[in-house]
C-alpha cells in the first residue's frame, strides 16, 4: 500500500507542465525544458527502479504462442522504464544534437568516463544495440524466433581514420579497425548461418526460410571514406548518362575499370585505387563467405556523395553473386539462397523510381537475381544542407554546414533528395507497389515453366528479393492490402479466432520481408508478426552489434541520422506508449 502511494505521488509530480514563461529567451527556455525533462526522468525512474527489480530479471517479450494464433507481447516493466528514458531524451533534439560533442567530453574526463559508459550502457545501449559481439546476441534471436521474427545483424563499429592513416607504424601486428571490420563481417555470416542451420527443417530445402541475415556499411571497410568520394566524383564525370535517372544516376558495367587499369583519372590517386581495390577484393571475400553459408548480405546506403561509388561495388557484386545461369563447378554455395545480395533504394531520391524500373529490366537482360531494401532514407538534413541551392534550410550547426557545403558533388541543379515528406511517401508507396507487381511476376514465371537446372535437380529460383524497411503505419498497412490485391494475389485474407489475417504463400514468402530497427516501432513489428501467416519470419528486425566503447560514436550519429524516424513525433508517441503502459502496471 505504501508503495502504490509513493509511486501515485511520483507520476503526480513527473505530469509535464505546460506553463508559458514569456519573460525567458528562447535559449534559456530550451534549456530549462531539457533540464526540467531530465529531472523528471530521473526521479521517475528512480521511483520506479524497486517495482522493476521486485518483478525480476524478464525478457523484453514473452515467448510468442504458436505462430498460428494471435501473438500478445508483454513488455517487462523494466524494459518499460528503459523505453520511457530512452525515447524522453531522444524527444529533445538539443540533447540529440549535442551527443556526440557531450560524448567526446565525457569520455576523456577520468571517473567521469566509467560512469558515462554505465549509463549509457543500461539506457541507449541496451535499447538499441543486441550486444557486444555476436554471439552476445544470440539470445535475442532466439527469443525473436519464438516470437517468428528474423534478424539482420549489423556491426555498428565506426572507423577512426587517423588512426588508419597510421596503421603501418602503430599497429605493428594488429590489424587496423577497417581489416577487424571486414574480419567481423565474415564472423557474424557464420554466427548467422550458424543459427539459421540449428532451425531449418532437415528436410526441408535449406536455401528456403532463412531470416538471418547481415547488413554491410562500405564506409566502415576500409581506411578513408574519402577514397569513396574521390571514386564517385569520378564516375559522374566519366559513367554514361541515363535520361530520367537523376544523381546520383546509374551503375554502370565498366564502373570497377579504373581501379584494374592504368587509365590516369582527375579525381583518383593511387592511394585511392589501392584502397579501393582492396575494398572489393574484401567485398568478394565477405560475398563468398555469405555465398557458401547461403546468409542474404544487405548492402546499405549512405549519403549521395558515396553513393556513386557504393552502386558501382553493389551492382558488380549482383552481377557475380546473384547469376541465375550457375553450373554446378562455378557455383559458389550448396545452399542456393537468391538473391543473395541486396542493394538499398532510398526513396526520397529523386532518382529512385526511375532508377528502380531501370534495375529490374537491367537485372533481367543480364539474368541475375535483384535483391532491393526499399527505404525512405535518413540522411535528408544532411543532403539538403550539402546542396547549394537549399543550403539555408539545414538545422545543423554552422560549423556542420560549413562541412557538409565542401561535400555535395552533385552537377544537378535541384537537390538530390525531394523537399517534403509527402513526396518521399509518395514515392515509396509507388514503389512498393512496382515490386510487389514484379514479384507476382516472378511467381507466375516460375509456376509456368521458368526453371533453372542447377546441382542436377530442377528448382524454383527467385529472380527478385525484397525488404521493405520501414517504420511507417500507413506504408506497412498499404503493403499488406497489396498483396491480397485480386490482381496479384500473393496473400489472401482469412478469419482466424475472430481476427482478419493475411495468410501469405510460400512463394511469396521467399520473395519480400519487413523490417524495423532494433528499439524501435516494436508495436508496429508486433502488428505485422500478428498478422501475418505464413512458412517463415514475415518482419526481421535490424539489430547493431560492437563494443561499448566502439559503438557509442555509431549511438551518437545514428541518433542524428534517424531524426527522421525519431522526429514528428515518433520519439514522443513512444515515449507516451511506454508511459501509459508503466502507469497501468503500477497503478492496475
Amino acid at each position: 500500500m505504501s508503495f502504490a502511494l509513493l509511486a501515485r505521488q511520483t507520476l503526480a509530480r513527473c505530469r509535464p507542465r505546460y506553463v508559458r514563461e514569456y519573460h525567458r529567451t528562447p535559449q534559456a527556455a530550451l534549456k530549462s525544458d531539457v533540464l526540467s525533462r531530465l529531472a523528471r526522468v530521473g526521479l521517475f525512474s528512480g521511483a520506479l527502479v524497486g517495482a522493476a527489480l521486485a518483478y525480476g530479471p524478464s525478457p523484453l517479450y514473452s515467448d510468442a504462442r504458436e505462430a498460428q494464433g494471435p501473438r500478445k507481447f508483454q513488455p517487462s516493466l523494466s524494459s518499460l522504464v528503459r523505453s520511457y528514458i530512452v525515447f524522453s531524451a531522444c524527444s529533445v533534439p538539443f540533447l540529440v544534437d549535442s551527443a556526440p560533442t557531450l560524448l567526446s567530453v565525457v569520455m576523456v574526463i577520468p571517473g567521469v568516463k566509467q560512469v558515462a559508459e554505465a549509463v549509457v550502457r543500461v539506457t541507449f545501449f541496451k535499447h538499441f544495440v543486441g550486444g557486444d559481439t555476436a554471439e552476445d546476441c544470440l539470445p535475442l534471436l532466439e527469443q525473436y524466433r519464438s516470437e517468428n521474427k528474423g534478424c539482420l545483424f549489423a556491426y555498428s563499429v565506426e572507423v577512426d581514420e587517423d588512426e588508419a592513416a597510421g596503421n603501418s607504424s602503430k599497429h605493428g601486428n594488429v590489424q587496423p579497425k577497417y581489416k577487424q571490420g571486414v574480419a567481423e563481417m565474415i564472423h557474424s555470416i557464420d554466427v548467422a548461418a550458424d543459427f539459421e542451420d540449428r532451425h531449418i527443417v532437415k528436410s526441408a530445402d535449406p536455401a528456403k526460410g532463412r531470416r538471418t541475415w547481415v547488413a554491410v556499411k562500405l564506409t566502415a571497410l576500409l581506411p578513408h571514406a574519402q577514397a569513396l568520394i574521390n571514386f564517385s566524383k569520378h564516375l559522374v564525370q566519366t559513367r554514361p548518362a541515363f535520361p530520367n535517372v537523376a544523381f546520383p544516376g546509374m551503375p554502370h558495367p565498366d564502373d570497377l575499370d579504373v581501379l584494374y587499369s592504368k587509365i590516369p583519372s582527375e579525381h583518383l590517386t593511387e592511394a585511392d585505387i589501392t584502397e579501393l581495390r582492396e575494398l572489393h577484393e574484401d567485398l568478394v571475400k565477405i560475398c563468398t563467405r555469405a555465398a557458401e553459408r547461403g546468409v542474404r548480405i544487405i548492402m546499405d546506403a549512405e549519403y549521395s556523395w558515396y553513393q556513386p561509388a557504393i552502386d558501382a561495388f553493389v551492382h558488380a557484386l549482383m552481377r557475380e553473386f546473384n547469376k541465375l545461369t550457375i553450373s554446378p563447378a562455378s557455383s559458389h554455395s550448396s545452399v542456393n539462397v537468391q538473391p543473395l545480395i541486396y542493394q538499398t533504394y532510398q526513396a526520397y531520391l529523386r532518382r529512385t523510381p526511375e532508377y528502380l524500373a531501370r534495375s529490374i529490366v537491367e537485372s533481367r537482360r543480364e539474368n541475375y537475381a535483384l535483391g532491393v531494401k526499399l527505404v525512405r532514407g535518413a540522411y535528408h538534413p544532411h543532403e539538403t544542407a550539402a546542396h547549394p541551392t537549399t543550403a539555408t534550410s539545414s538545422t545543423s550547426s554552422p560549423a556542420e554546414d560549413l562541412a557538409l557545403k565542401k561535400l555535395s558533388i552533385s552537377p544537378d541543379p535541384d537537390p538530390p533528395v525531394w523537399q517534403h515528406k509527402s513526396e518521399t511517401d509518395a514515392r515509396y508507396d509507388a514503389c512498393a507497389a512496382l515490386l510487389i507487381n514484379h514479384i507476382k511476376s516472378d511467381i507466375h514465371d516460375a509456376h509456368n515453366g521458368w526453371r533453372l537446372w542447377s546441382r542436377g535437380r530442377e528448382a524454383d529460383v527467385p529472380r527478385i528479393g525484397v525488404l521493405f524497411g520501414t517504420h511507417n503505419w500507413a506504408s506497412a498497412r498499404n503493403i499488406l492490402e497489396l498483396l491480397t490485391k485480386s490482381d496479384i494475389g500473393l496473400a489472401e485474407k482469412i478469419q482466424e479466432g475472430g481476427e482478419e489475417v493475411y495468410r501469405i504463400g510460400e512463394a511469396a514468402t521467399e520473395r519480400l520481408t519487413m523490417g524495423q530497427l532494433y528499439g524501435m516501432c516494436d508495436e508496429l513489428t508486433d502488428y505485422l508478426v500478428g498478422k501475418t501467416r505464413c512458412s517463415a519470419p514475415f518482419v526481421i528486425k535490424y539489430i547493431p552489434y560492437g563494443a561499448l566503447s566502439e559503438v557509442m560514436p555509431y549511438l551518437s550519429r545514428r541518433a542524428i541520422e534517424n531524426k527522421s524516424v525519431l522526429g514528428n513525433g515518433a520519439a514522443t508517441a513512444e515515449r507516451k506508449r511506454a508511459w501509459a503502459e508503466i502507469r497501468k502496471r503500477v497503478l492496475g
